[in-house]
């Protein structure tokens, strides 16, 4: 099994020849970078001037007082990010603006400088060497019309290592997009979840020939185990996962051959696993929230940054060989997860799991109401033409099984049209009392 090409990406970085890493030349670069990034951050930065002034902490050992350092949260990204800033304005390549739906109050926003974006580029670049191959040509169904977008990134990164690419955009008509690719013929596939599987299926129900596709690498949303499976039947091809957001310069972790877990970008970013609720690290293996430190960045660094992600750090070396950390599949965002009356919890990824496995449906939105004063969960399937029954009852008795959903009313209704929802999904809730 071939060891993935992050131990390239990581080793040059460091200055290791030896491979596989190890994980104690991995560490000891983290924690020189850690107190690096701490005197910098307190130099540079008003915001961590004040945090790390407050909690006393003077000079860093090491890996071995991160737990001492304060958190930074989401809330203090959005009302002090400007704070956080390193470098003067001049010295800013991009800023990316994020403004997260059901979110009031100040937007987030990054600050990047040519060199964080460069680095990025290297990720991209070494990472995609997991599933692409000099010569080949890759389809990028993301954003990628402005510069310095995930999609103009991934493209630039591909034209290093001679692989063509074409940026389709995000899906929104799935046999639009199976068109396109039919007439591409890439090699390598590059998109959403749910999106990719949309147009696969689409694909197969108008005969088209995908039969070019060798690798598909899926990001930027939750990977449910049932759209990996259905898309290896589908296009008999090899599926890998993808793991990042903007906040930490939008590359995190990619997976290799062995798919167990993604590698991280270990001599960027420092990842850790938390308790959510007493803020205690966690041991390899349990699960907690993510937690990023973005070792290397200039423009806006981030020291302990919680990412509101529900994941849990492997244990042990990949079966590939590598000893770089891997990050499980990541379970979607805790604040995403609603609480139902009867106790149990409920998220767009469980609905996910149980029901992407149903040949013909392309897409599904998801909200809780009270209807009659009870509480309801609302679907509206989009399934592929004349597939709509044959969707609809296998989901309502799936739903109907599920132990979390006793004494909840079930609704699904057929939307016209294959039209799917061209963003991250997440389940609405609109509940007139809503459990605490």
């Amino acid at each position: 099994m071939t060891v993935t090409t992050l131990e390239t990406l990581i080793g040059r970085a460091i200055g290791s020849p030896a491979r596989p890493l190890s994980r104690t030349v991995i560490e000891a670069w983290q924690g020189a970078r850690l107190r690096h990034l701490v005197d910098f951050c307190r130099q540079r930065s008003p915001f961590y001037r004040r945090t790390l002034g407050a909690t006393g902490i003077g000079s860093i050992r090491g890996l071995v007082d991160l737990a001492a350092l304060p958190l930074t949260t989401e809330a203090e990204l959005r009302q002090h990010g400007g704070d956080m800033v390193c470098v003067s304005q001049d010295a800013v390549a991009r800023i990316v603006t994020l403004r997260s739906s059901g979110t009031t109050g100040a937007p987030k926003r990054l600050w990047f400088t040519e060199e964080d974006l460069e680095r990025t580029l290297d990720f991209f670049h070494l990472g995609m060497g997991n599933l692409a191959t000099p010569g080949q040509t890759a389809a990028i169904l993301l954003p990628g019309a402005t510069p310095d977008s995930t999609g103009h990134l991934l493209a630039r990164a591909l034209r290093r290592m001679e692989v063509a690419s074409r940026i389709l955009g995000l899906v929104s008509e799935p046999e639009q997009a199976a068109r396109a690719l039919a007439e591409l013929r890439p090699e390598v596939v590059v998109g959403f979840p749910v999106q990719l599987l949309a147009v696969a299926r689409t694909a197969a129900y108008l005969n088209l020939d995908l039969g070019t596709i060798r690798s598909v690498l899926l990001c930027s949303d939750y990977v449910a185990e049932s759209v990996q499976r259905c898309l290896r039947n589908l296009l008999g091809c090899d599926v890998f996962t993808h793991y990042g957001t903007t906040e930490m310069g939008l590359g995190g972790g990619v997976d290799c051959a062995a798919h167990c877990g993604c590698h991280l970008r270990e001599a960027d970013l420092l990842f850790e696993v938390i308790d959510p609720t007493t803020a205690a690290p966690l041991p390899d293996g349990q699960w907690g929230e993510i937690v990023c430190t973005t070792l290397t960045r200039t423009g806006m660094p981030l020291i302990r940054y919680r990412t509101g992600d529900q994941g849990r750090l492997l244990p042990g070396p990949c079966p590939c060989g590598s000893h770089i950390r891997r990050l499980d599949r990541v379970l979607g965002r805790r604040n995403q997860v609603r609480r139902l009356q009867g106790g149990a919890r409920l998220a767009m990824p469980d609905l996910d799991e149980q029901l992407f496995a149903l040949p013909g449906l392309l897409d599904f939105t998801a909200r809780l109401t009270t209807e009659h004063g009870r509480e309801t969960l609302r679907l509206d399937l989009t399934t592929l033409p004349e597939w709509g029954e044959e969707v609809r009852g296998p989901a309502t008795e799936i739903l109907r099984n599920q132990p979390s959903l006793q004494g909840v009313a079930l609704c699904l209704t057929l939307k016209p049209g294959t039209a799917i929802h061209p963003a991250k999904r997440m389940l609405e809730d609109h509940r007139e009392d809503q459990p605490l």
